[in-house]
């Protein structure tokens, strides 16, 4: 008896940046579904903790080892850079630096599409309870907004100029299970930012496409119908049934963290420049 032949996968060569983070771990064994070689990559030191035979340890702010990395790729699932608010020199070397080495690399390598890990803290400044969309004006709420908002910039610019499709995608909250009020609105469970991530790697014809990455959540705020529909991706799972458990905890009132989308990032900051910089200097 003949073995049936196995079905073609969408992609050759399918790269995973930030492979060791938690979304990196949990999206590998999804993404090996739809590939015949998942290349995962992280910096070397978490890297190691995987033990995953074949990764490969690269520094996104090194162009070099940024345009080693995309030989041979067809697409990319970018998780890699600083994924929380802070000083703005780590965040400028792996988000903004970083990301630019990743769209030159795959320009040159002639990768086709790239999802990328925008977030919702573009839009961290809007009120709690605003109902907003991908066409409404931005609003980061710091240095790490500010870096996915020019990684969006970025992308179009690689779209419009030469053919690199990208599904931004401004991820909420995405854990097992909220843990605060404001995440019953956030929430994109594990399972469905796999479906997210899947129907963004292989929608036909996505062009540069920015979508909110949360769950069917009935209290959200954030309205993507018309980009879901393009990517095709339905959510599954909804915050309200951890609702009796969270509802009651929330920010203190007082601050823009209770008040604000972007939560606790809000919370964060702001910072010291360094000790030579001229605007650190007291008046003589």
């Amino acid at each position: 008896m003949t073995e049936s032949p196995r079905p073609a996968r969408p992609f050759s060569r399918l790269l995973l940046t930030g492979a060791a983070g938690a979304l990196g771990r949990s999206l590998a064994p999804t993404l090996r579904a739809v590939c015949d070689q998942l290349v995962i990559s992280d910096l070397a030191g978490p890297l190691a903790t995987l033990g995953e035979p074949g990764a490969v340890a690269c520094d996104l702010s090194q162009a070099g080892e940024v345009a080693r990395l995309l030989e041979g790729v067809d697409a990319v699932v970018h998780l890699g850079g600083v994924s929380v608010e802070g000083p703005f020199e780590p965040i400028l070397q792996a988000n903004i630096r970083g990301l630019f080495n990743l769209y030159e690399a795959a320009r040159l390598a002639g990768t086709r599409r790239i999802v990328y890990a925008s977030s919702n803290h573009v839009t961290g400044c809007y009120e709690q309870g605003r109902r907003i969309g991908p066409d409404d004006p931005v609003r980061p709420d710091g240095f790490y907004g500010v870096s996915k908002l020019f990684g969006e910039g970025l992308a179009h610019m690689y779209f419009d100029r030469f053919g690199i499709e990208t599904v931004c995608l401004r991820i909420g909250t995405a854990v097992p299970k909220p843990a605060e009020r404001r995440e019953l609105s956030t929430w994109l469970s594990l399972a469905d930012l796999d479906r997210l991530v899947v129907a963004s790697l292989t929608a036909p014809g996505v062009g540069c496409t920015i979508a909110y990455g949360v769950s069917n959540n009935p209290r959200g705020w954030w309205d993507s119908a018309d980009a879901w529909e393009r990517i095709g991706y339905v959510p599954h799972d909804s915050s309200e049934v951890f609702a009796d458990k969270v509802q009651h905890i929330t920010a203190d009132p007082a601050t823009p963290m209770a008040r604000l989308q972007g939560g606790r990032f809000l919370g964060v900051g702001p910072f010291e420049f360094p000790p030579s910089h001229p605007t650190t200097r007291r008046p003589e």
